[in-house]
């Protein structure tokens, strides 16, 4: 698929009948869109949807900010000190969150319902909250409101999430998969599952820079609570119960203050997205949409 263009261009494709309802999948933290599993897309496509999938910004193949610094220490002493930091930073997440509505403008499609995991999670929230004309419904998987006291890492997995991957592709994989084990779910891990999803981004695109960018973007933005409260479309908020990198906290958080919102805990899940658990996902994707008024 062309890129959408312009300043950044974000590169997306697309799976299935157009003249279905569309829905956005927006993904996590330096997460390419290969990252979604063809299968679980396929799934989405036979269940009645059109799937539009992206590169966020600073990963794959749209747009790189190279060479571009962020000091998130200076940056944060900066908020703490009530002083200016937007021109400290190289984009935010409501940025972010706009990339997304051009790849609905660049398809022609007026509204559609969107799905984000994780980062992609915060991403579609700060959609629904400053495009609520675009969004049909949202659902939030494995995420937060971006308030401090909820879906705090475990000490483990936050050294996972801040340890640099070596620059080759053995070490990558072994990276990668050794950190997935630390918050995926020990009942359904896979290793070789995950080996080749590391595989699958390691050769289409490897670019260590960008993820610290998209750090700064997550650590800088605002709460999201106050505005998750005012929202009008239907939200389904799903976690898994043994997520250790965003905990439990943040999906039951996200829900608690979003007025037509539901809640799905599963067991089972920690924070990646496992095949045994992709047809209660799916369903209830599906069921969520269900709700967005006509």
């Amino acid at each position: 698929m062309p890129n959408t263009g312009g300043a950044v261009d974000i590169y997306f494709e697309t799976h299935g009948d157009k003249t279905n309802s569309p829905l956005l999948m927006v993904n996590g933290f330096s997460n390419q869109l290969v990252s979604w599993h063809p299968e679980l897309i396929s799934a989405l496509v036979n269940r009645g949807f059109f799937v539009i999938v992206y590169d966020n910004r600073d990963v794959g193949l749209s747009t790189h900010f190279d060479g571009v610094k962020a000091d998130i220490s200076a940056v944060l002493a900066a908020r703490k000190a009530g002083k200016p930091f937007e021109g400290m930073i190289p984009y935010t997440l409501t940025d972010m969150a706009g990339d997304g509505i051009r790849v609905l403008d660049a398809l022609g499609i007026k509204a559609a319902h969107i799905a984000g995991m994780s980062m992609g999670g915060m991403i579609v929230q700060r959609m629904a909250i400053d495009f609520p004309e675009r969004v049909l419904s949202v659902c939030s998987i494995m995420s937060h409101t971006g308030e401090s006291a909820y879906g705090r890492s475990t000490e483990e997995a936050n050294a996972g999430l801040m340890s640099m991957p070596p620059s080759d592709r053995e070490g990558y994989i072994k990276h990668t998969v050794e950190n997935t084990r630390i918050w995926a779910t020990k009942y359904h891990f896979d290793a070789e599952a995950e080996a080749d999803r590391a595989a699958r981004q390691y050769d289409r695109c490897f670019y260590p820079e960008g993820p610290s960018r998209q750090f700064v973007a997550i650590r800088t933005a605002s709460p999201r609570n106050e505005d998750l409260a005012r929202l009008r479309v239907p939200l389904l908020a799903i976690h898994g119960r043994h997520d250790t990198l965003i905990t439990l906290s943040g999906g039951e958080r996200t829900a608690e203050v979003t007025p037509d919102s539901r809640l799905l805990i599963l067991d089972g899940m920690g924070h990646d997205l496992p095949r045994p658990l992709w047809p209660a996902i799916i369903d209830a994707i599906y069921s969520n949409a269900e709700r967005a008024p006509v």
